[in-house]
């Protein structure tokens, strides 16, 4: 039987990394700063100049940057905010979490990302943003986005929770917006070693704001000018991301090839295998490689006996979730619950362990026709 391979491979990353890791994570252990230490203002620095804003605000999760975002903005009882239904419950978790009503609007069947197309008719006098989420490593339409935001006086956040490192006509994720926001979950493109975030603007009073609404909305200790929360970055999450964010371009540049392997392979099969489409001004950072199958649930079956690991991202959308139901339907977003499938995706998958991935993929789809 064949050996099963991880679906992300940490393991091998950190066997990589493990000295530089141990000797970031031993200076932390020397000086002893263990929340707000240098570690995070260093590297909110780098992240700032890496994505080519002003600032950054880390943050404790991408649920978190998400929250302080819209707290913000003002977002709050009885507002809207226009988002995806195929994301992530906690797009539409943070929305409803402050008063406010996540308004959905269908996804663009090809990249899954939002419809800019779609988001006009959405709006009603209760808007108060639009927060499009950049699926799957690919940022979504925002000059489109941007522009009906404009035209409404409405700000827009990304949620960048998977597209960190990917670019947007020669921009990239989180740069792109009014505030962008990302997520360091370990699994992530790049990842902590625990939960971790940030938040991204050129807006120097959203800035100042989001800051104080990090740390219980102080603007200095003991001085609160604003309902805030525990937000923090702790420092040893820092250190370990400053480590690995020296090497994230080679880790991006070798999953674009990993994707691209799988494409080459995978795009001859017909109908039976939809491959992921980039747009050609885009550039994926693929947090996942994401297909679509007929019959996925019998397919994904006969994987698990080859002992392949898939994941399913997501197979309901918020529409249909029950803390977050409304009786609207999507039909783009609606269908692809129902056919998507990740595939093994992480910068040290090799050749032999994807070549057993697609011949195992192979004979599945091919069984349950």
């Amino acid at each position: 039987m064949a050996q099963t391979i991880p679906f992300i491979d940490l393991k091998s990353q950190y066997r990589v990394l493990e000295h530089e890791i141990k000797a970031r994570i031993d200076k932390v252990l020397e000086h002893g700063q263990y929340i707000m230490g240098p570690e995070v203002r260093e590297l909110e620095e780098k992240l700032a100049d890496y994505v080519g804003v002003k600032h950054c605000i880390a943050g404790s999760s991408g649920t978190d940057t998400l929250l302080i975002a819209m707290m913000a903005l003002g977002i709050g009882q009885g507002d809207e905010v226009i988002t995806t239904p195929f994301t992530f419950i906690a797009t539409g978790e943070m929305i409803a979490l402050l008063g406010a009503t996540p308004v959905f609007v269908d996804i663009d069947p090809k990249t899954y990302n939002i419809d800019p197309s779609k988001i006009e008719a959405a709006i009603t006098s209760k808007t108060k943003a639009i927060m499009p989420v950049s699926l799957y490593g690919q940022c979504a339409d925002f000059d489109a986005i941007n522009a009906i935001g404009e035209k409404h006086g409405l700000p827009v956040i990304e949620d960048g929770a998977q597209s960190f490192g990917a670019t947007y006509k020669g921009r990239r994720s989180c740069s792109l917006s009014t505030i962008g926001s990302t997520s360091f979950f370990p699994s992530k493109p790049l990842g902590a070693y625990g939960d971790g975030g940030a938040l991204f603007t050129d807006d120097d009073e959203l800035a100042k704001n989001m800051r104080e609404i990090r740390v219980h909305g102080q603007d200095r200790r003991y001085h609160h000018v604003c309902i805030g929360i525990n937000g923090r970055l702790d420092t040893m999450q820092a250190a370990i991301l400053l480590v690995k964010l020296e090497h994230f371009d080679w880790e991006v540049k070798q999953r674009q090839e990993i994707a691209d392997r799988y494409s080459t392979v995978l795009a001859g099969i017909g109908s039976k295998i939809t491959i992921p489409f980039v747009e050609k001004y885009n550039s994926s950072v693929f947090a996942q490689y994401t297909i679509q199958v007929e019959k996925r649930d019998k397919v994904q079956e006969l994987l698990k006996k080859a002992n392949i690991p898939t994941a399913v991202h997501y197979p309901v959308p918020l529409n249909r979730q029950p803390a977050l139901a409304c009786p609207d339907r999507f039909e783009h977003s609606e269908c692809a619950a129902e056919r998507v499938l990740s595939l093994p995706m992480h910068p040290y998958l090799d050749d032999v362990h994807m070549e057993q991935v697609v011949t195992s993929l192979l004979k599945a789809v091919n069984s349950v026709e």
